[in-house]
């Protein structure tokens, strides 16, 4: 039997899922090179919320960090995820925008693009797929994990052109046994097609879950460096590896390289508990997400908005509510954005006192089509009573936005010093506008507090 492979997600996901994304380019780089000597499948290093948080929180362009991180990862595969045709932002976007991010992410160093629908539609993936095999990059498509139509949405995507699939347990809420008859029937269908499993530690399961996997002949598994996983991030890569030696799943991965990379990581997890960053309580056991399936990123939204409401004593309710409205809104998977979509409705429902008294825009926008597809159909009087004489939407969402990147470049062009800034204007504009006019005036050296770049004002 094939060695087991590792897909090290400190770079990404573990960070994303313990610290809202925040350990920067200068922190991740010297250690890039010894990561790049173990010997991992692949390193995900971009994509998810990374973007949004250069720009956002740390000033950072996320273009150079993926250049700066291809330039010391010279041997290792470089993956990213990517949320179909929404990319990596909230909105879907045009074909020639998708297509556009494909190409330079590629051509920028990303080998592995992770691909998936919050709905699990494959109309919302089929550009990114074909753009993605037309630049030479490996198509990996993350099927958002649900117990219904597994195998038969996996023909599909088999069909479309992907090379990969990845198994998303965004939840953390795939049991062992479950696992092993899922890979079991998936090996059973395509006994050629790599299956990858992702799962997260909020439940308390994941270990097992991977163990499970692997003897049902999963062929990749997300870790991540131990200093930054479990809790509501990845299982630890180190007892993994250890767990694996001298059996026929053996990664192949040596301990001491890894013990040198935990060591790095040690110090920043110290650093980031001390700022409170890295608050103690992602850490724990979540079983409120094995009592009411909610991932741990969504039961924290769910607290938050209860707490703003003065609410905080009907979490009980709330969480008994978003499984009955998911039921209603066609069991869309509890990922970004359909989870705070599914949330919030549900956080309505509760504090009005009556259910879909008032409907968020972007859950009538569920109901309506505008995201896809949903995984079992909506049923027609309750579509009719959210979003009224509103014209329900059944082709691929995409079809009906008109190309836009040229518009989007017209729009920018007085920012843009280099093509990739089109793209992070695209995804998120006002965002990115900050992060143009900040980086414009170091290079300056303006003062961005006195001074008004459109009247072209500076105080002196």
């Amino acid at each position: 039997m094939a060695k087991v492979k590792i897909t090290e997600t400190v770079l990404r996901d573990a960070h994303q899922s313990l610290i809202a994304t925040r350990m920067t380019t200068d922190e991740m780089l010297p250690i890039l090179e010894k990561m790049d000597a173990v010997g991992y499948h692949s390193i995900e290093a971009w994509g998810g919320a990374t973007f949004d948080s250069c720009l956002r929180f740390l000033n950072e362009d996320p273009w150079e960090r993926l250049r700066k991180i291809r330039a010391k990862v010279k041997n290792t595969n470089l993956q990213m995820l990517f949320r179909g045709q929404n990319i990596l932002g909230y909105r879907h976007y045009a074909d020639d925008v998708v297509e556009y991010f494909v190409q330079k992410s590629v051509a920028n160093g990303i080998n592995i693009i992770r691909i998936f629908d919050a709905l699990n539609d494959p109309r919302n993936l089929e550009t990114t797929i074909r753009a993605t095999n037309k630049e030479g990059g490996h198509v990996q498509v993350a099927i958002s994990y649900t117990t219904d139509y597994f195998v038969d949405y996996t023909r599909q995507l088999v069909n479309m052109g992907t090379n990969s699939i990845c198994i998303k347990d965004m939840s953390g809420l795939l049991k062992p046994y479950d696992a092993e008859v899922l890979v079991k029937a998936l090996k059973k269908e395509f006994p050629n097609l790599p299956i990858e499993l992702h799962t997260h530690s909020t439940a308390g399961l994941a270990s097992m879950t991977l163990l499970k996997a692997i003897e049902a002949g999963c062929d990749i598994v997300d870790t991540a460096m131990s200093p930054l996983a479990l809790g509501t991030s990845q299982p630890a890569t180190e007892p993994l590896v250890a767990a694996l030696q001298g059996t026929p799943y053996d990664t192949g991965l040596d301990l001491a390289q890894l013990d040198e990379i935990s060591r790095y990581f040690t110090p920043l997890r110290e650093k980031y508990l001390a700022s409170g960053l890295l608050d103690p309580k992602v850490l724990a056991v979540n079983t409120n997400a094995l009592l009411y399936q909610v991932p741990g990123g969504m039961l924290s939204n769910l607290i938050s908005q209860l707490k703003q409401a003065g609410k905080s004593d009907q979490l009980t309710e709330v969480l008994e509510e978003v499984p009955r409205v998911r039921a209603d809104a066609g069991y869309p998977p509890l990922v970004t954005p359909s989870s705070q979509i599914v949330g919030t409705q549900a956080v309505y429902n509760v504090i009005m006192g009556e259910r879909y008294k008032m409907v968020t825009k972007e859950f009538k926008g569920v109901i309506r089509g505008e995201y896809g597809k949903t995984p079992m159909p909506v049923d027609p009087d309750f579509q009719k009573k959210i979003i009224g004489a509103d014209e329900p939407i059944t082709c691929r969402p995409a079809d009906l936005i008109p190309p836009e990147l040229d518009t989007i470049r017209a729009k920018a062009a007085d920012y843009i010093e280099q093509e990739e800034d089109v793209l992070s204007y695209a995804l998120f504009e006002q965002v990115a506008t900050k992060f143009f006019e900040n980086r414009r005036a170091a290079k300056l050296g303006l003062d961005t507090e006195n001074s008004d770049p459109a009247k072209k004002i500076h105080t002196v």
